[in-house]
């Protein structure tokens, strides 16, 4: 299997290539050059998710580097319970949010950083840049905490990002460095890419990324709704329809690989904050990038999402897309009316996946199983949350034991040279 570039000025890589730059040297994205229909056969094998795994992103590694340690690499990465809740006859909560830090970006930083700690050389550590609004950080910082071959830097948006998710970011040990940029969202994942662009910086840091610009994280993400979908076909027979939160792209891009893979997913259908450039390409079929608006449902605070150009470049069929903008007073509305209604309590951005599956109408939510991302645990979300369903929330074991840890986060302007100084000392 070999990975092309998006902008397909830059040679064909194996993906341990792929994975160790992220970017590809034309300032494009890796997609594979093609995808095998296999994941209906590896369901009758096996009935785990590691396993399934393991099986199902084989032909991406079959040849590379990391082939004879996949199976070991996905044992650690998706050894987290994934559960599906139903509310009603044909809906469910996939929940996401059952690893270590609370946030389904669990499964894909943890399976990138074991690839990353397995290709590494100890005498020049891999240095990961993850620009964050919010749980990539957490995940990442976590993952990597403790890794010899690899050094992660965390940049976030300080302020806006929610208390829990600040502490979060900032209270991973070593080889863990966050870094609060006086800035949004973009602007950190403007920074990053500058980073990325920049040789003589690439080189000396041996940078690599652990956003959803690496194809790792999106791969991952594939394996487990491809898991979740097969699943739920196999108890209803119908294709289940899938409702993703996204900001970034990177969630709903691994839905539409899931499918290609040959995984029964149904309409699938993307659900947005505020930010409105998504929703708008979809009315429009016109994509204009623009600053980010701060919501309630931050993760998803993103103007310029970077994976647009993979779902743009035609790799993947995007039959059945769908797109939602929701915005912070619907997300109340949605979280309220669903605690009183089920007793389940959605964070913001679970909340926006919600809304777009109670618009649809009425035949559409009876023709098929639908699967709604649950993709933060809302204890994360306290302060927005507690008003407005009137209850206190109790974290998670591992989200209070987060809370128990000691934090530290150095603050960084927006610019290059700011970073450069911040990696000089690592």
């Amino acid at each position: 299997m070999r990975l092309i570039s998006t902008r397909q000025a830059s040679d064909p890589v194996r993906i341990s290539q792929a994975i160790r730059v992220g970017q590809a040297p034309d300032g494009g994205l890796y997609m594979p050059s093609s995808f095998p229909s296999h994941a209906g056969e590896i369901a009758n094998r096996h009935d785990d998710l590691p396993g399934f795994a393991a099986a199902f992103l084989h032909p991406f590694f079959d040849g590379d580097d990391l082939q004879p340690h996949l199976a070991q690499i996905c044992a650690g990465a998706f050894d987290i319970p994934l559960p599906d809740n139903a509310l009603s006859e044909h809906c469910a909560a996939l929940e996401l949010f059952h690893g270590p830090t609370g946030a389904f970006k669990d499964f894909g930083a943890r399976f990138l950083m074991a690839c990353l700690e397995q290709l590494s050389d100890r005498d020049a550590p891999f240095t990961v840049l993850a620009a964050t609004s919010g749980d990539t950080g957490g995940a990442v910082g976590c993952a990597a905490e403790g890794l010899s071959g690899v050094r992660a830097v965390l940049l976030y948006p300080d302020g806006r990002v929610s208390p829990f998710q600040a502490h979060q970011l900032s209270c991973w040990r070593e080889p863990v460095t966050t870094l609060k940029v006086s800035a949004d969202f973009d602007a950190c994942q403007r920074l990053v890419k500058s980073a990325f662009a920049d040789p003589e910086l690439a080189q000396r840091y041996n940078l690599t990324s652990a956003n959803s610009i690496n194809i790792a994280r999106l791969l991952a993400q594939a394996a487990y709704l491809a898991f979740a979908v097969t699943r739920r076909f196999k108890a209803k027979g119908v294709q289940p329809g899938l409702i993703i939160p996204t900001g970034n792209l990177g969630h709903g891009l691994a839905a539409f690989i899931a499918r290609a893979c040959g995984a029964p997913v149904g309409p699938i259908l993307l659900a947005t904050n505020a930010n409105a450039t998504l929703r708008d390409w979809f009315q429009s079929g016109d994509y204009q990038s623009r600053p980010s608006i701060q919501t309630m449902a931050n993760a998803m605070d993103v103007g310029a999402p970077s994976n647009f150009e993979r779902l743009s470049s035609g790799a993947l069929a995007l039959d059945g897309l769908g797109v939602e903008r929701v915005e912070d007073d619907v997300i109340r509305a949605r979280i309220d009316q669903d605690y009183r209604r089920y007793g389940y309590v959605w964070c913001p951005h679970s909340a926006c996946a919600a809304e777009a599956y109670a618009r649809l109408p009425s035949s559409v939510q009876q023709a098929r199983p639908w699967l709604i991302a649950a993709t933060a645990h809302p204890f994360k979300f306290a302060e927005s949350v507690e008003p407005v369903i009137g209850v206190r929330m109790q974290p998670s074991p591992d989200l209070a034991s987060v809370l128990s840890r000691s934090t530290r986060a150095k603050p960084c302007e927006p610019d290059l040279d700011a970073l450069a100084a911040h990696l000089e000392d690592l």
